[in-house]
């Protein structure tokens, strides 16, 4: 069906990419933020310093705005599975159940209980158990992630099922192997470091713009801005850590997004060189020009110095000798099987970029603010820098995300079902372009309110939160407990 000139698959594409996306942006900040506030409530706890108190307070706020925005896209996203996929949850509805009603009966009660908990009670436990309960929640969010790339996973690495030879759907047949999937456990590492990585150059950037401001609290940031930086390097060096073990588990699992990721049409010699830059002929299937580096593809692939990699149209070519007999004609009238590209080359690239960026802009920012000679306040345009890189792990989250699902294109889940199949047959494309343009709309309403409340937390400093100045003498020899604390 045709509108516009637009198809119904593009249009139901573009949604499940739009909303997945901007859903994506406030996961790793919730689960992020989460671990990092526990982290700091637990050292006050420990060490009754009164800043930490005041910056698990402070930065639980933003926090708080990130978890509300998140479930509020999250349940769009769930309409319009309903709406625009029907056939894709017939298929996979005996796969899913169990995973998704953990992950709601289990994770999501046990963090949206915990949190309001810990939202409400400040003056009425001691911090040792206070702390537990944004321990509880930030373990929740953390669940939630593993049952939610159960799910994904399977749709990467099909593991634990039968297809009913009278249905032709997916059946599990083994929950031991659905939750042990290697793709699971490559991914889940991955992910909870980006989150993390989110959450502290959140941390980072807001102190470096109220740096940048010399707004007051200026102490209370520039901590808030090295617990930050430190959480920021440990998990962006982890994350290229695990970004490589997931790599080798993809050469095994899919070679094309692999291939692909790597520009590489052909197959490659050994010792293999790796592409820095590339364009490429997708029409001819063919790279045009390239920069690389010797032996550095086999290096990354195999961590050594030979070995070779199949290129895609070899790939393409083993791929359809393997579907070409099968009992889905859908399958079966599948043209070829070569990914976007140049969307996963360039975003394979940038993720890593990122990746880098973020560790080389940790180790220049502990510099500067090391203990024995903090001079942050006075490198401005690197403040400025800082303030900047809030939006750089939303940049590689995303990118990463366009790799994963994109890379196994033109399956929704790999080797069994296509996403031609699993498009709903009663949605219009009328109705696609009307809830597209409603879901962008309160999409960017979201976004503006986030950054807005967010924005105006941050001007506020430490007036926004009960309680006097963190960084006042008196307010740290003061009880927490007593009443002024929390007038």
């Amino acid at each position: 069906m045709l509108s516009m000139g637009v198809s119904l698959l593009s249009l139901a594409r573009f949604q499940f990419a739009m909303t997945t996306v901007f859903h994506f942006f406030f996961v790793p900040l919730s689960i992020g933020l989460g671990f990092l506030v526990a982290i700091m409530e637990t050292i006050y706890a420990v060490k009754k310093d009164e800043v930490y108190k005041k910056m698990a307070q402070f930065w639980g706020k933003i926090f708080l705005l990130g978890f509300a925005v998140g479930i509020v896209t999250g349940i769009i996203q769930e309409f319009q599975f309903g709406m625009n996929w029907s056939n894709y949850s017939r298929f996979m509805g005996d796969i899913f159940g169990a995973p998704l009603a953990i992950e709601a009966l289990l994770a999501f009660f046990l963090e949206s209980t915990f949190i309001g908990v810990w939202m409400f009670t400040w003056d009425r436990f001691k911090p040792g158990i206070h702390a537990l309960f944004i321990w509880l929640t930030s373990i929740g969010t953390m669940l939630s992630a593993i049952w939610i790339l159960a799910a994904n996973s399977f749709m990467q690495h099909p593991t634990g099922f039968i297809i009913n030879s009278q249905t032709h759907r997916a059946q599990m047949s083994s929950f031991s192997e659905l939750i042990s999937n290697p793709q699971l456990w490559k991914v889940f590492p991955h992910l909870i470091l980006g989150a993390f990585c989110s959450a502290a150059f959140v941390v980072v950037g807001m102190s470096a713009w109220a740096l940048w401001r010399k707004q007051k609290d200026g102490a209370f940031f520039k901590k808030s801005m090295r617990f930050g930086l430190w959480v920021g390097l440990i998990a962006a060096i982890g994350v290229v850590a695990a970004g490589d073990l997931q790599t080798q588990e993809i050469v095994q699992d899919q070679p094309m997004k692999f291939a692909a990721t790597e520009g590489e049409y052909k197959d490659t010699g050994s010792p293999a060189s790796w592409k820095i830059v590339a364009t490429f002929d997708t029409k001819n299937h063919k790279t045009t020009h390239d920069i690389s580096v010797p032996y550095m593809l086999s290096l990354l692939t195999y961590h050594k110095t030979t070995g070779s990699v199949k290129g895609m149209n070899t790939l393409n070519k083993e791929l359809k000798q393997k579907f070409d007999n099968n009992k889905s004609k859908s399958i079966r009238d599948i043209k070829n099987y070569y990914v976007p590209v140049n969307t996963l080359f360039w975003s394979f690239r940038f993720m890593a970029g990122f990746g880098f960026l973020m560790i080389l802009a940790a180790i220049l920012g502990l510099i500067w603010t090391r203990p024995s000679k903090n001079t942050i306040s006075d490198k401005r345009w690197f403040l400025y820098v800082l303030g900047l890189m809030i939006w750089v792990p939303f940049l590689a989250n995303t990118c990463g995300w366009l790799v994963t699902e994109l890379g196994r294109y033109p399956w929704i889940v790999y080797g069994l079902y296509t996403i031609a199949d699993a498009v709903s047959p009663s949605t219009t494309a009328g109705q696609l372009i009307f809830s597209n343009i409603v879901y962008f709309a309160l999409f960017s309403i979201l976004g503006g309110v986030m950054i807005y409340y967010s924005r105006r937390t941050l001007h506020k400093g430490l007036d926004a939160i009960s309680g006097p100045s963190a960084t006042d003498s008196a307010a740290i020899n003061s009880d927490p407990f007593s009443k002024e604390a929390f007038n």
